[in-house]
């Protein structure tokens, strides 16, 4: 096995063992073990346990602030551009349910200065939805009486897929993110023509 795919199994196996027993029951043992690599072996390839569990957490929110740009910079009207942004939102966490979980659940596992950066990561990410929906009420096409409780709310749409949301269940993904940005707009009471 390459070193890059040896790295992205320990990767892979860290975010399982810590989705089932949480980043303080999990071992480097129990990390190695799962991916068949010993000892000293296993820091050939990562650096040690927090450094996995930073990667997880800061992949996450770079992916999605990079989901984010990406949706909202193909229209110019504020209310798809927070339709897309929220699809996007909740597609993400749909389909990356563990890492979602991991991110919010061993946020307090981290040690600085990543606890910092990661913090910094999310307020980022909350503002690019609190951003445009400021820009949307500057424009009129939103009324709210707080942007920011408006963009708390929408965030939570998405960290709540994550819990429930199954790709086997009764409700698709498609079906799941086209509701919630049609939540997302009554949330800001968007002036959309239906």
């Amino acid at each position: 096995m390459s070193d890059s795919l040896r790295s992205e199994a320990i990767r892979a196996a860290a975010l399982d063992l810590f989705t089932e027993r949480g980043y303080e029951a999990t071992t480097m043992a129990d990390i190695g073990s799962a991916v068949g690599v010993r000892g000293p072996s296993l820091y050939k390839h990562v650096s040690s346990k927090q450094g996995l569990l930073v990667q997880i957490i800061r992949s996450t929110m770079e992916d999605l602030l990079a989901a984010h740009r990406a949706a909202v910079a193909t229209t110019d009207d504020w209310a798809e551009r927070l339709r897309r942004a929220t699809e996007t939102h909740v597609r993400y966490h749909a389909r990356h349910r563990r890492e979602a979980f991991v991110g919010t659940r061993e946020l307090r596992s981290l040690v600085e200065p990543h606890r910092a950066e990661v913090l910094a990561q999310r307020a980022e990410y909350e503002a690019c939805f609190r951003d445009l929906i400021t820009a949307g009420v500057d424009a009129g096409r939103f009324r709210v009486a707080s942007v920011r409780l408006a963009s708390y709310a929408i965030l939570d749409l998405g960290m709540g897929v994550a819990v429930w949301f199954r790709e086997d269940g009764e409700i698709t993904e498609e079906a799941v993110a086209w509701e919630y940005g049609e939540i997302a707009l009554r949330i800001v009471g968007a002036n959309v023509a239906r």
